[in-house]
């Protein structure tokens, strides 16, 4: 009897085996951690030369990974989030006109698709924590039936960091924090910070690594808490001892909570690496608008040297705090000038997770993950900043000239220093002073060798507060050259004036919808709805 082999020559075995390789390794998508700082000024970061705040654990992921020096966000919370989660701009969504206040019964529109549901289709596990900001009037609006599989955070845009209240005034009063869809008390009295970076590291080490993660991670801090009743900054003594140097109680307050968000980075980022799933993460750190500065909404951040405060369409309002940082970058440690835009990080993540961002249509993001990866040619060449049709105010950035329109000026339109400093102050005197009260362990090697990236302004002019009318013509900067906005170069640059202006009506026409704001609904009030903020129109 002939024995026939059954079994496959060992070329044909190895070439088996490299196959099932490749298909595992494809199959490996990355842990995708998108964090978002509330209201974190541009000058309140040390990777940004902030001379007051040391933050040594978001500088390591700056220094490590890519800072982005030329990107930017919307001016405030709500367009900001919701332009972050679907890729689409505000004008795209109704979502241009200021935020969701107290009982306005609208959210980001339910036919919007957004990023936890995109990571679905390619098995991701989804989980956020914190804030959410786009809309709660109904339970369909809100995280858990968007995509997320947990959500432990609140609904509204500020409140208190220790019970959890929101007052959106002093009528709208009421509780505001919730696990998946109960309301939950079991955080009161305890720092919000310090709650989200438990429930992150919690999340992490109860994680399934044969699984790819999307960790939304949009924290509270550093937005003030409860106006006009309430305690506007809060942090826990602590953190408040670490800031000896600053002598100004609001700016002090505000140090400590920048440093209690930093620790918090820190931590998360320790626990993925405990885990093992640093080496196959992608974290992304930004800002949702820029800073409230000097008083500014009962806060004391800095845009320093940069012009205007959040809401504004200035650079201090719209520049965003922001990196990118993974060992799976090919090219990292470098700060990347490319033009960059929130709508981008839904296509970049995407495809970075593995999926083909062509799938993604109707967005007014750009895929920059190629960009991202080799600091290669730049892809986008203009940001529309807005068009509000409420307050009649406009502003877009084309190649290097950022044109402003309506009135913009007259209202937190100056050069705010943080409390303490002057225009002229020192920055290396200040530096190493707030360094001087930091644990040098905790720095590690980033003050010797890591050079922060700050702004240039030039000389400032003596009328650069008043050459610009923006409510009577429109103003056009060079922001490369300017980019505090000192020289409104409008007059001698009508071509440019007259160009951008023509791409403003074109995005008027082709794809700005209605703003889907409403008035406050009485119902909505927490004081007939038990004295919680929750979903009232079921």
């Amino acid at each position: 009897m002939v024995v026939k082999n059954m079994h496959k020559p060992f070329a044909l075995v190895l070439l088996d085996v490299a196959i099932l390789c490749r298909v595992a390794v494809a199959t490996i998508r990355p842990n995708i951690i998108l964090i978002v700082a509330d209201d974190l000024g541009y000058n309140d970061v040390s990777f940004h030369g902030s001379a007051q705040i040391p933050t040594p654990n978001i500088d390591s992921l700056a220094y490590g990974g890519i800072i982005l020096n030329n990107y930017y966000v919307s001016p405030i919370c709500t367009p900001t989030r919701g332009a972050l989660m679907t890729g689409r701009h505000p004008i795209q969504t109704g979502l241009q006109s200021g935020v969701i206040a107290a009982s306005q019964p609208y959210g980001l529109p339910l036919n919007e698709t957004i990023m936890p549901q995109f990571f679905q289709k390619l098995g991701y596990r989804r989980h956020m924590v914190g804030k959410w900001h786009l809309g709660f009037h109904k339970k369909e609006f809100t995280p858990m039936y968007r995509g997320f599989e947990t959500h432990y955070g609140y609904y509204l845009g500020c409140g208190d960091y220790y019970d959890h209240t929101s007052e959106a005034n002093e009528d709208y009063f009421g509780f505001d924090f919730v696990r998946n869809t109960t309301v939950d008390f079991t955080g009161i009295g305890q720092y919000s910070t310090e709650l989200f970076r438990q429930e992150a590291n919690t999340i992490i080490q109860k994680h399934n690594t044969s699984e790819p993660l999307f960790l939304y991670l949009p924290f509270q801090a550093v937005h003030s808490g409860n106006l006009p009743s309430g305690k506007s900054l809060q942090a826990p003594t602590k953190y408040i001892k670490r800031f000896p140097h600053l002598k100004n109680t609001e700016r002090k307050t505000y140090a400590a909570m920048v440093s209690a968000l930093d620790d918090a980075v820190g931590s998360i980022v320790q626990t993925l690496k405990d885990k093992n799933m640093h080496s196959n993460s992608i974290i992304v750190f930004t800002t949702d608008n820029g800073g409230p500065a000097n008083g500014f909404g009962g806060n004391a951040a800095s845009n320093f040297p940069l012009r205007g405060v959040k809401t504004t369409l200035w650079e201090g309002g719209v520049r965003g705090v922001g990196l990118i940082s993974s060992p799976l970058l090919q090219t990292k440690g470098y700060v990347s000038n490319q033009m960059i835009h929130v709508t981008d990080w839904l296509p970049t993540l995407y495809t970075a997770a593995g999926g083909k961002a062509s799938d993604l249509h109707n967005l007014y993001g750009i895929d920059q993950w190629g960009v991202l990866q080799t600091n290669g040619k730049p892809v986008r060449t203009e940001i529309l900043h807005n068009i509000d049709p409420m307050d009649k105010t406009e502003a877009i950035r084309v190649g290097d000239y950022k044109l402003l329109h309506g009135p913009i000026t007259g209202y937190w339109d100056g050069w705010y220093p943080p409390y303490q400093l002057s225009e002229k102050s020192s920055y290396d005197k200040m530096q190493m002073s707030a360094y001087k009260h930091t644990n040098r362990s905790e720095l590690g090697i980033l003050q010797e060798t890591c050079k922060p990236v700050t702004i240039q302004c030039g000389p400032k002019p003596v009328n650069a507060s008043t050459n610009c009318q923006a409510n009577k013509v429109p103003c056009l900067y060079h922001i490369p050259s300017d980019p505090c906005e000192y020289n409104n170069i409008a007059s001698s640059h009508m071509d440019i004036v007259t160009k951008l202006l023509a791409k403003i009506v074109e995005y008027k026409c082709t794809m700005m919808v209605p703003p889907g704001n409403k008035p406050i609904d009485p119902a909505g009030n927490p004081r007939v709805n038990g004295g919680i903020w929750r979903p009232w129109l079921d």
